[in-house]
């Protein structure tokens, strides 16, 4: 469920229409509705309800404080990859006790300041990090909690590029050597081990990994606290998808009804670790017709939106649907299907201004012929588009707005080219 929808042939977000977000504000620029954020927390919420667990929305997805505030204020915690990203979680209203940190390459200084601010977990990804979370957590005197991550090696559920739990990854601790890593900290005083975490990529349109992931976390779960480890948790990640091009992605209990079970049955409390299924919907890109171009017998829709504004499709290969704000008469207000053949279009390129013909956020698109100055929504773009966002051919960031039903309000400024240079000046 979105806030995006036409009417009369005019899109909105919530109440306001797209096109005067975008003379208001400028293109590129990102869209987000509160309404469809916090509405996709609660189902997680609602679906989880039974067993009260912990959810952590994973700031990698979009970690603008704006949004990451409203998500602390509706009862989320926060799931954090690095320093930079728990001093977001903080400034953004977080608590140590709500907040995991995740990660395969932790530094000193970064274990520090989570020690430092209580943090509740470290999902720990390998023997040699265990050891150093201990020896950390003497050097500043305290005991750290930590979550072993295991890597179950379930068959490919996804890109390969964000699939987490196959052999060959850099995430989490093999299944085979788990048990083994674990002897070596049985009693050490400097970390406890007391949860298992179990991350198995994203994002998952099935809940079916979920139920073979869970059924070997309750072995391991058993075996552990036979060793003397006191495993009181159970993080099971994220990674639930969302839809994309129709209506592919599973509700928020489909997970529940597999996932509920596995943490009665192991006596733990759950903690889950969700980003994409929270915001990744309830943003759009928005941007405007540059030029129409023909070339090799291709048709290309040039606009002011680029890779470096959404690396997804050129990155994962990911689709993106895509639509005009307000379509020429006679066209749909938007189509039923983004993918089949739409009459009184032309199959075209979006492509953006940077410099490589890897810039394209669709290809072979059937869209109006459009015209310079026409605005386009690219939708699905609230998890990952900012959050990938650089500065690629010295392209300033784009701005970002929040719409709370009629209202709306910038929640970040478009960065102007004095940003872009200003850190090289300060030295």
């Amino acid at each position: 469920m979105d806030h995006f929808h036409y009417r009369n042939r005019i899109l909105h977000c919530e109440d306001v229409p797209v096109r005067q977000l975008a003379d208001l504000y400028g293109t590129p620029l990102f869209v987000y509705s509160k309404a469809t954020l916090l509405h996709h927390l609660g189902e997680i919420q609602k679906a989880f309800a039974e067993v009260d667990p912990l959810i952590c929305y994973s700031i990698k997805t979009n970690g603008n404080l704006h949004l990451c505030r409203l998500l602390s204020e509706a009862g989320s915690g926060f799931d954090v990859t690095s320093g930079g990203e728990l001093y977001r979680a903080l400034n953004a209203g977080g608590s140590g006790d709500k907040i995991v940190f995740a990660g395969v390459g932790k530094t000193d200084s970064e274990i520090r300041y989570a020690l430092e601010n209580d943090v509740f977990l470290f999902n720990v990804e390998s023997e040699a990090e265990l050891h150093n979370l201990a020896d950390v957590a003497r050097g500043v005197g305290k005991a750290a909690g930590a979550a072993l991550r295991v890597n179950p090696d379930l068959p490919p559920k996804t890109h390969a590029k964000t699939d987490t739990s196959v052999k060959g990854v850099k995430f989490g601790l093999d299944i085979d050597t788990v048990l083994d890593v674990a002897k070596g900290v049985v009693g050490n005083p400097h970390v406890r081990v007391v949860g298992l975490h179990m991350h198995l990529g994203s994002p998952i349109l099935s809940a079916k990994p979920y139920q073979e992931g869970v059924a070997k976390g309750l072995i391991l779960i058993d075996r552990l606290r036979d060793m003397g480890h006191p495993i009181s948790v159970l993080n099971m990640g994220g990674g639930f998808g969302i839809h994309y091009r129709k209506r592919e992605a599973q509700p928020a209990s489909a997970f529940a009804e597999v996932i509920v079970p596995a943490v009665r049955k192991a006596k733990c409390r759950l903690v889950l670790e969700p980003g994409r299924f929270i915001v990744g919907n309830a943003g759009i890109l928005v941007s405007r017709v540059l030029f129409l171009k023909e070339s090799g017998g291709k048709q290309f829709l040039i606009q002011d939106a680029a890779m470096n504004d959404l690396i997804r499709p050129t990155l994962y290969d990911s689709f993106h649907r895509i639509w005009p704000a307000e379509p020429p008469e006679g066209l749909p207000a938007p189509p039923d299907d983004f993918e089949a053949e739409i009459p009184q279009t032309l199959k075209q390129d979006v492509v953006g201004p940077v410099c490589e013909s890897g810039d394209f956020l669709a290809k072979d698109r059937c869209l109006p012929v459009l015209k310079r100055g026409d605005v386009l929504a690219t939708f699905s773009a609230g998890a990952y588009g900012m959050a990938m966002s650089s500065n690629y051919n010295s392209r300033p960031r784009a701005a970002e707005v929040l719409v709370d039903g009629g209202r709306h309000r910038l929640i970040r400024r478009r960065e102007t080219h004095e940003d872009l240079i200003r850190p090289e000046l300060e030295v």
